[in-house]
């Protein structure tokens, strides 16, 4: 897809009735070539034939105009773009009052620029974008060669002491880019690579100190959300959790932790809790849970309701290993919660978990009792196919303990109908080797005494020793059913 492909696939409904009154602004008519390559191309964005619609709007001769259509509509669209969001954004809004101001300078309308300047002004200073402030200094000097409205001595020291700051801003970003491309492309960031984030935090805290502004404390956030994401997304959980320990305890030193940043310091917590819990730390990510609680009470109790269901979702991983009948308890009080159950995508973690934990309890009436409920929730059938196919083949499982013969016969073949394509892939393989084994369980007498079973639970197991995204573990489950 060229550009203009892309942009138009990418709009929504309303940026396509803002754009289409902002073509219409000059000629209204009915016959606008525009608008109809515009809707030809929204219709058909991967098909889009460009010799089907040049022959039906200029015929098969001149392939210059339909260049030059496609250049304005370009173009309409992008000014329909920037006029549509213009106050979407900080930066936004001071561009096209930055923008106006230098409209009415170039016309010698000084009076109007100095308006626009000034409200750029007070935007950049309160959003502290210290790059377009530079752009408004400069503006402000270069206007003051045109009146003696302005005294140049006061912008020229704002713009000092503004390059100072923008100075330091550009260099924790420099060290933060090479930070990001470090972690990213490092596959094992543990060790002795790790000083590289201690030099990182050096470097801010020295910046600090010479600068105590809030911008340093909004930089150290910055780096925060970038180190943590990216940790996240390489499962580097040791040095997330070293990374969050440490940051923890910094930012709540200086002081860093206010009402408008208590979002963060609550994520932090809830981060740190899932870090240690990875790295086989139950007893210390239970500690944190309960951080986590008390400073869910923190405002009044501001964010409470936001971070309930990840302090519960700490408990129940962590008990699901260590105490499965106490993550039981937590799982049965969460569906109770009216905070929880207003949120329709939770039930799926509720009842799912439930299914597993009463079927490793041995409890299968209880686990059938959770998955059907899990089936009949309104958004089941919008769950990713393969997490359904899953479910399918966990409530065979639970039906072969309950000695239903008769269902599971049926439903195999049912369930390879539904999943047909999901089975065919690299990832539904496995699976559809569980439905074998489950379907030869259905036939065999003995599961014990059948040897060629015997040793087809042998190859699969063999076959993938640590399995990891099955709902019910299918390697755990087959060996008990090994002489």
């Amino acid at each position: 897809m060229n550009i203009l492909q892309q942009i138009i696939a990418s709009m929504n409904k309303e940026e396509v009735r803002h754009l289409k009154l902002f073509m219409s602004r000059t000629n209204a008519t009915s016959d606008r070539k525009d608008i109809e390559l515009f809707d030809y191309i929204r219709q058909r964005p991967e098909d889009y034939d460009e010799t089907k619609i040049q022959a039906k709007l200029y015929g098969t001769a001149d392939k210059n105009a339909l260049y030059r259509l496609k250049n304005r509509l370009l173009e309409d669209i992008g000014k329909s773009l920037t006029l549509q969001y213009s106050d979407e954004s900080d930066f936004n809004h001071i561009s096209v009052a930055l923008q106006l101001a230098r409209h009415f300078i170039g016309n010698s309308q000084f009076q109007l620029a100095l308006h626009f300047l000034g409200k750029a002004e007070k935007k950049a200073v309160a959003a502290e974008n210290h790059e377009l402030l530079e752009l408004i200094y400069s503006e402000y000097i270069r206007y003051s060669q045109e009146t003696l409205g302005v005294n140049p001595s006061e912008y020229i020291r704002k713009r000092r002491d503004n390059r100072e700051q923008l100075n330091d801003i550009q260099e924790i970003d420099d060290i933060l880019a090479e930070v990001v491309y470090k972690v990213r492309t490092t596959q094992n960031f543990t060790g002795q690579d790790y000083r590289i984030i201690e030099n990182l935090r050096k470097r801010v805290a020295l910046l600090s100190k010479k600068n105590t502004s809030i911008k340093s404390a909004q930089l150290r956030f910055k780096i925060y959300h970038s180190l943590s994401r990216i940790l996240l997304q390489k499962h580097d959980y040791k040095s997330l959790e070293k990374y969050l320990v440490d940051t923890l305890a910094e930012f709540s030193r200086d002081k860093l932790f206010t009402r408008n940043t208590h979002d963060t310091r609550l994520q932090m917590l809830t981060y740190l809790a899932n870090a240690q819990f990875k790295n086989n730390r139950s007893s210390a990510s239970l500690d944190t849970a309960e951080e986590l609680k008390k400073a869910m009470s923190e405002f009044g109790g501001l964010l409470h309701d936001k971070y309930l269901f990840f302090y519960y979702n700490i408990l129940v991983i962590n008990h699901s290993v260590n105490n499965r009948d106490k993550a039981i308890e937590v799982l049965n009080e969460i569906k109770e919660n009216p905070v929880i159950t207003r949120q329709p995508h939770y039930h799926v973690f509720i009842y799912l978990n439930l299914t597993v934990l009463y079927f490793d309890n041995r409890n299968y009436k209880s686990a059938l009792r959770s998955l059907v409920r899990l089936t009949m929730e309104d958004g089941f059938q919008n769950l990713d196919v393969y997490l359904r196919m899953k479910i399918a083949i966990a409530e065979l499982i639970i039906r072969y303990e309950l000695k239903d013969e008769e269902f599971l016969s049926k439903r195999i073949d049912q369930v390879r109908k539904e999943f047909s394509e999901p089975l065919k892939t690299k990832e539904g393989k496995r699976h559809a080797e569980m439905l074998s084994l489950l379907d030869d369980f259905a036939d065999a007498e003995s599961i014990l005494r059948n040897k060629p079973l015997q040793k087809k639970i042998a190859a699969f197991i063999e076959k993938m020793p640590n399995p990891v995204g099955d709902l019910i573990n299918y390697n755990n489950w087959l060996s008990g059913k090994q002489n």
